[in-house]
Protein backbone atom coordinates (compact mmCIF):
# COMPACT_ATOMS: atom_id res chain seq x y z
CA UNK A 1 0.00 0.00 0.00
CA UNK A 2 1.39 3.53 -0.98
CA UNK A 3 -0.30 7.08 -0.86
CA UNK A 4 0.55 8.47 -3.66
CA UNK A 5 3.26 10.92 -2.41
CA UNK A 6 6.16 10.52 -4.09
CA UNK A 7 9.78 10.17 -2.13
CA UNK A 8 12.39 10.70 -4.73
CA UNK A 9 13.48 10.15 -8.22
CA UNK A 10 15.49 7.24 -9.31
CA UNK A 11 16.70 6.37 -12.95
CA UNK A 12 16.12 2.88 -15.04
CA UNK A 13 20.28 1.79 -14.95
CA UNK A 14 19.36 -1.67 -16.94
CA UNK A 15 16.48 -3.21 -18.49
CA UNK A 16 16.54 -6.56 -20.00
CA UNK A 17 13.19 -7.78 -21.83
CA UNK A 18 12.87 -11.68 -23.18
CA UNK A 19 10.05 -14.00 -23.43
CA UNK A 20 7.69 -10.80 -22.83
CA UNK A 21 9.14 -10.27 -19.31
CA UNK A 22 11.77 -8.10 -18.12
CA UNK A 23 14.07 -7.72 -15.65
CA UNK A 24 14.78 -3.78 -14.59
CA UNK A 25 17.99 -2.31 -12.23
CA UNK A 26 17.00 1.17 -10.87
CA UNK A 27 19.74 3.46 -9.60
CA UNK A 28 18.69 5.79 -6.54
CA UNK A 29 19.67 8.75 -5.44
CA UNK A 30 21.66 9.14 -2.40
CA UNK A 31 20.14 8.58 0.73
CA UNK A 32 17.21 6.13 -0.31
CA UNK A 33 19.19 2.67 0.52
CA UNK A 34 18.60 0.15 2.98
CA UNK A 35 16.97 -2.09 0.92
CA UNK A 36 15.23 -5.69 1.62
CA UNK A 37 15.05 -8.86 -0.61
CA UNK A 38 11.58 -9.06 -1.40
CA UNK A 39 10.11 -5.67 0.20
CA UNK A 40 7.27 -3.85 -2.25
CA UNK A 41 8.65 -0.21 -4.02
CA UNK A 42 6.34 1.56 -6.28
CA UNK A 43 8.16 2.67 -9.46
CA UNK A 44 5.96 5.18 -11.20
CA UNK A 45 3.20 4.43 -9.39
CA UNK A 46 3.38 0.02 -9.78
CA UNK A 47 4.42 -1.94 -7.24
CA UNK A 48 7.30 -4.22 -7.81
CA UNK A 49 8.91 -6.77 -5.85
CA UNK A 50 12.37 -5.85 -4.61
CA UNK A 51 14.40 -9.45 -6.19
CA UNK A 52 18.16 -8.10 -5.63
CA UNK A 53 19.88 -4.82 -4.53
CA UNK A 54 23.09 -3.22 -4.11
CA UNK A 55 24.18 -0.05 -2.12
CA UNK A 56 22.70 2.47 -4.04
CA UNK A 57 20.17 0.18 -6.51
CA UNK A 58 17.83 -2.54 -6.70
CA UNK A 59 16.26 -5.41 -8.99
CA UNK A 60 13.00 -5.92 -10.02
CA UNK A 61 11.10 -8.32 -12.46
CA UNK A 62 8.24 -7.39 -14.47
CA UNK A 63 5.69 -9.45 -15.52
CA UNK A 64 3.98 -9.84 -18.66
CA UNK A 65 0.98 -8.40 -17.35
CA UNK A 66 2.78 -5.59 -16.03
CA UNK A 67 4.00 -4.77 -19.10
CA UNK A 68 1.21 -4.65 -20.77
CA UNK A 69 -0.75 -2.51 -18.85
CA UNK A 70 2.29 0.20 -17.88
CA UNK A 71 4.83 2.41 -19.73
CA UNK A 72 7.35 -0.25 -18.56
CA UNK A 73 6.90 -1.24 -22.34
CA UNK A 74 8.35 1.69 -23.93
CA UNK A 75 10.64 2.70 -21.31
CA UNK A 76 14.05 3.07 -21.70
CA UNK A 77 17.03 3.17 -19.77
CA UNK A 78 18.11 6.40 -18.72
CA UNK A 79 14.46 7.24 -18.12
CA UNK A 80 13.59 8.85 -14.59
CA UNK A 81 11.58 7.33 -12.55
CA UNK A 82 8.96 8.45 -9.65
CA UNK A 83 9.87 6.08 -6.28
CA UNK A 84 7.74 5.25 -3.19
CA UNK A 85 8.40 3.10 -0.76
CA UNK A 86 4.94 1.38 0.94
CA UNK A 87 3.53 2.49 4.03
CA UNK A 88 4.16 1.43 7.39
CA UNK A 89 1.26 1.38 10.27
CA UNK A 90 3.09 4.72 11.81
CA UNK A 91 3.12 7.01 8.68
CA UNK A 92 0.75 10.17 8.17
CA UNK A 93 -0.85 9.52 4.98
CA UNK A 94 -0.87 12.92 3.12
CA UNK A 95 -2.17 11.79 -0.30
CA UNK A 96 -4.81 8.79 -0.73
CA UNK A 97 -4.76 5.01 -0.56
CA UNK A 98 -2.75 3.44 -3.69
CA UNK A 99 -2.36 -0.10 -4.37
CA UNK A 100 0.37 0.51 -7.21
CA UNK A 101 -2.31 -2.20 -9.09
CA UNK A 102 -2.31 -0.09 -12.41
CA UNK A 103 -5.67 0.14 -14.61
CA UNK A 104 -4.44 0.99 -17.83
CA UNK A 105 -2.51 3.75 -19.65
CA UNK A 106 -3.56 7.07 -20.74
CA UNK A 107 -1.60 9.62 -22.91
CA UNK A 108 -0.47 13.31 -22.38
CA UNK A 109 -2.89 14.95 -24.70
CA UNK A 110 -2.28 19.28 -23.36
CA UNK A 111 0.12 21.02 -20.61
CA UNK A 112 -0.25 24.74 -19.68
CA UNK A 113 1.80 26.45 -17.95
CA UNK A 114 0.20 28.91 -15.91
CA UNK A 115 1.33 30.99 -12.80
CA UNK A 116 1.94 28.67 -9.53
CA UNK A 117 0.50 25.72 -11.80
CA UNK A 118 0.77 23.47 -14.34
CA UNK A 119 -2.39 22.26 -16.07
CA UNK A 120 -1.87 18.50 -17.47
CA UNK A 121 -4.62 17.17 -19.85
CA UNK A 122 -4.59 12.78 -20.01
CA UNK A 123 -6.69 11.11 -22.71
CA UNK A 124 -7.95 7.82 -20.84
CA UNK A 125 -9.38 3.92 -22.06
CA UNK A 126 -13.10 4.53 -21.90
CA UNK A 127 -14.01 1.82 -19.64
CA UNK A 128 -11.86 3.87 -16.96
CA UNK A 129 -14.80 6.49 -17.11
CA UNK A 130 -16.65 5.45 -14.57
CA UNK A 131 -13.97 5.63 -11.67
CA UNK A 132 -12.92 8.72 -12.83
CA UNK A 133 -14.79 11.60 -10.62
CA UNK A 134 -14.83 15.07 -10.55
CA UNK A 135 -12.85 16.05 -7.90
CA UNK A 136 -11.89 12.89 -6.99
CA UNK A 137 -8.49 11.26 -6.25
CA UNK A 138 -6.57 9.97 -9.13
CA UNK A 139 -2.74 8.03 -9.29
CA UNK A 140 -0.58 9.03 -12.30
CA UNK A 141 2.92 7.87 -12.35
CA UNK A 142 2.29 7.12 -8.89
CA UNK A 143 1.61 10.75 -7.87
CA UNK A 144 -1.43 11.33 -6.20
CA UNK A 145 -3.53 14.37 -7.64
CA UNK A 146 -7.28 15.67 -8.02
CA UNK A 147 -9.09 15.36 -11.03
CA UNK A 148 -11.66 17.88 -12.71
CA UNK A 149 -13.05 19.03 -16.40
CA UNK A 150 -13.89 15.09 -16.50
CA UNK A 151 -15.34 14.48 -20.01
CA UNK A 152 -15.06 13.14 -23.40
CA UNK A 153 -12.42 10.11 -22.05
CA UNK A 154 -10.11 12.90 -20.66
CA UNK A 155 -9.68 14.91 -17.70
CA UNK A 156 -7.01 17.02 -16.19
CA UNK A 157 -4.70 17.76 -12.97
CA UNK A 158 -3.51 20.89 -11.85
CA UNK A 159 0.41 20.11 -10.86
CA UNK A 160 2.15 22.78 -8.30
CA UNK A 161 5.65 23.81 -8.99
CA UNK A 162 6.74 21.49 -5.84
CA UNK A 163 5.41 18.31 -7.34
CA UNK A 164 6.88 19.41 -10.74
CA UNK A 165 10.20 19.82 -9.62
CA UNK A 166 10.41 16.78 -7.21
CA UNK A 167 8.55 14.36 -9.87
CA UNK A 168 8.89 13.19 -13.22
CA UNK A 169 6.38 15.54 -14.25
CA UNK A 170 8.56 17.68 -15.36
CA UNK A 171 9.90 15.23 -18.17
CA UNK A 172 6.54 14.67 -19.74
CA UNK A 173 5.38 15.94 -23.06
CA UNK A 174 2.14 15.77 -25.22
CA UNK A 175 2.38 12.07 -26.39
CA UNK A 176 3.70 10.21 -23.66
CA UNK A 177 1.98 7.35 -22.37
CA UNK A 178 1.48 7.58 -18.04
CA UNK A 179 0.62 4.91 -15.80
CA UNK A 180 -3.31 5.18 -14.30
CA UNK A 181 -4.98 4.02 -10.94
CA UNK A 182 -8.49 5.57 -10.28
CA UNK A 183 -9.26 5.59 -6.60
CA UNK A 184 -9.60 2.08 -5.38
CA UNK A 185 -12.60 3.35 -3.15
CA UNK A 186 -14.15 4.33 -5.48
CA UNK A 187 -13.80 0.97 -7.93
CA UNK A 188 -15.06 -1.12 -4.56
CA UNK A 189 -17.87 1.13 -4.03
CA UNK A 190 -18.76 1.22 -7.69
CA UNK A 191 -18.66 -2.81 -7.91
CA UNK A 192 -20.83 -2.89 -4.91
CA UNK A 193 -23.41 -0.85 -6.23
CA UNK A 194 -23.45 -3.22 -9.31
CA UNK A 195 -24.01 -6.49 -7.19
CA UNK A 196 -26.75 -4.65 -4.85
CA UNK A 197 -28.51 -3.29 -7.91
CA UNK A 198 -27.62 -6.72 -9.76
CA UNK A 199 -26.67 -4.62 -13.10
CA UNK A 200 -23.34 -6.32 -13.32
CA UNK A 201 -23.31 -8.77 -16.50
CA UNK A 202 -27.21 -7.69 -17.38
CA UNK A 203 -25.97 -4.80 -19.56
CA UNK A 204 -26.54 -2.01 -17.35
CA UNK A 205 -24.04 0.66 -16.15
CA UNK A 206 -24.40 2.06 -12.66
CA UNK A 207 -24.98 5.94 -13.39
CA UNK A 208 -26.72 8.36 -11.59
CA UNK A 209 -30.11 7.66 -13.06
CA UNK A 210 -30.15 4.39 -11.84
CA UNK A 211 -28.58 5.58 -8.41
CA UNK A 212 -32.05 7.83 -8.26
CA UNK A 213 -34.42 4.55 -9.71
CA UNK A 214 -33.03 2.62 -6.52
CA UNK A 215 -33.20 5.03 -4.18
CA UNK A 216 -29.52 5.28 -3.08
CA UNK A 217 -29.63 8.99 -3.84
Amino acid sequence: MFSGIIQTLATVEKIIRSDEKAEMTIRTEPGFNDFELGESIAVNGVCLTVRDFGEQYFIVDISTETLSRTGFMEIKEGARVNIERSLTPSQKISGHFVSGHVDQMGKVVDIEHKSGEILIRFEHPAELGPYIIEKGSIAIDGISLTVFSCRDNRFTVSVIPFTHTHTNMNTRKIGDLVNIECDMIGKYVYKACETLMGSSGTGQKVSLDLLRQKGFI
